[in-house]
């Protein structure tokens, strides 16, 4: 005897594809992971936080902790506590302001600049290389562009 009704094929649903968004923060958090596993690889006590400071530091030159905060997206409490640590080890110093003696500037010392050129940037720019090994140079330029396109979009620039 036959069913009354025939069963119901549902038809395979395909895996959902990651959005953006997910992949975005997967890819920055892992790249964070293997620059500081670089890091450790080679004996580097420098976090990714203070990877940022040194490298926006060497990029913006002399600025005040607000401006540097800002360019790393740090509030004020942290970055203190960042620039604490970087001091220690000798790689900033705080100099005064030559115009407004209440505030200071960040600056790199001699082995800040030698930390960032020598051993971070080295480091991070392996990790990047090797990030992109799978694509061609072509590819490289075409996702370099979508994400510079994104970016300048969110931030509402033409």
């Amino acid at each position: 005897m036959k069913p009354a009704h025939p069963p119901e094929t549902v038809p395979s649903q395909p895996s959902p594809q990651p959005t953006l968004g997910w992949l975005l923060a997967t890819v920055r958090a892992e790249l964070v992971r293997a620059i500081e596993a670089e890091f450790a690889d080679k004996n580097v006590d420098l976090s990714f936080t203070q990877y940022l400071i040194l490298k926006k530091s060497h990029e913006l030159g002399s600025v005040s902790a607000t401006e540097l905060a800002r360019a790393v997206e740090l509030d004020g409490g942290a970055m203190t506590r960042q620039l604490d640590h970087l001091e220690r080890k000798g790689y900033l110093r705080r100099t005064p302001h030559a115009q407004d003696r209440r505030a200071l500037r960040i600056e790199l010392t001699e082995a800040g600049h030698t930390m960032w050129r020598d051993t971070a940037y080295v480091c991070s720019d392996r990790v990047m290389t090797a990030a992109q090994r799978s694509l061609n140079a072509t590819e490289r330029a075409q996702l370099h562009d979508y994400l510079e396109r994104v970016l300048n979009t969110l931030r509402d620039k033409p």
